[in-house]
């Protein structure tokens, strides 16, 4: 099973899957060793077949993948992670979640060298694909040159995120960062915006949750968090003025909706994938600008009129992603691989 963001999409999409039609079975099938979260183990229609075919593990796209889906009588393949068998012999969908791995070295992931390779190979061999955004799926139709027919953007949902009553955040304000730490996500301008916003409101703090690895100074009410459970990621969000997610290159932002539905003030940039799944509800700055997103932050923690309203937006349109609709639209979308097959 996919890691890191992948790997929760997945579970989060066959979890909703499972339980809308219970009628369907769930294979999930890989060349690693799959460790299910809870939630899925306890569901009768999700399951892990065994490996069969341990000589051709070597050769698992190739060779080891179509034997096992022929085997199991696939009716359709879902690769979550930029991939499809080499062979095609079940009708198929490939989610490419964004095109970081054809970016320039500062928003291309370490590691994407192989997905950027073989993806352009796989894509006619893929019945249908998939995207995360409208943004992604124009982007991915004019790279790529694919037909508009075959690709659709599916949003994903967003998991109901309860924070743990009993933690304790700082005494007083701050702002949140939710994501990985490096270029891509523009964590410097963040800080860089926030020291800036300190010269006027001295006891804001700048809590950064996730970044590992993090390669920042310490320094008075700058907090950074690692290894969080949701609950307390939660806690860390709901005591936040604001989100803050200056990303210069997304597929989707999960953490913008994440924190809306938590009614979470929301800045971030003027992606085109984030202005699509803010839906207008949020405030957005242009990424390189220190100074407005200074800006930015200083009104949303000063003005109570304009907070007011940026949380109440969102909690309005994070009721529009949920996982169970998002289960439904690629359920959809299976059928209509089998049918085009």
């Amino acid at each position: 099973m996919p890691t890191g963001g992948i790997r929760r999409y997945t579970v989060e999409l066959a979890v909703a899957l499972a339980d809308r039609e219970p009628r369907d079975e769930i294979l999930l099938v890989s060349d690693q060793t799959i460790d299910l979260p809870e939630r899925l183990r306890c569901l009768p229609n999700v399951s892990v077949p065994p490996f069969s075919t341990p000589l051709f593990r070597a050769k698992w796209w190739s060779i080891g993948l179509p034997l096992t889906l022929l085997r199991l009588g696939a009716d359709v393949f879902h690769g979550t992670d930029f991939s499809v068998p080499y062979i095609p012999v079940t009708p198929s969908v490939m989610t490419i979640h964004d095109l970081s791995p054809w970016k320039t070295a500062a928003l291309r992931p370490a590691g994407s060298g192989r997905v950027a390779n073989r993806t352009p190979y796989l894509l006619p061999l893929a019945t249908r694909i998939h995207t995360p955004t409208e943004a992604i799926r124009r982007e991915a139709i004019s790279y790529f040159g694919l037909a508009k027919s075959r690709v659709r953007s599916i949003h994903h949902g967003v998991a109901p995120l309860q924070p743990d009553p009993s933690f304790k955040t700082p005494s007083g304000p701050y702002i949140a960062y939710l994501g990985d730490h490096g270029a891509r996500k523009n964590t410097e301008t963040l800080v860089a915006a926030w020291r800036l916003a300190r010269g006027r409101l001295p006891d804001l703090g700048l809590v950064m949750l996730g970044p590992a690895g993090a390669s920042i100074p310490d320094e008075p009410r700058l907090t950074i968090v690692e290894g969080s459970s949701d609950p307390e990621l939660a806690a860390w969000l709901t005591g936040a003025r604001a989100l803050v997610y200056p990303s210069l290159y997304e597929g989707f932002g999960l953490p913008v909706i994440e924190a809306m539905s938590l009614g979470v003030p929301v800045i971030t940039s003027q992606d085109p994938a984030l202005v699509e799944v803010a839906g207008g509800c949020a405030l957005h700055v242009p990424a390189d600008s220190v100074e407005l997103l200074s800006e930015a932050i200083l009104r949303t923690v000063v003005d109570r009129e304009l907070a007011e309203r940026l949380r109440t937006d969102g909690l309005t349109r994070a009721t529009e992603f949920s996982w169970q609709r998002s289960a439904r639209s690629t359920r959809e979308f299976y059928l209509e691989a089998i049918q085009a097959w």
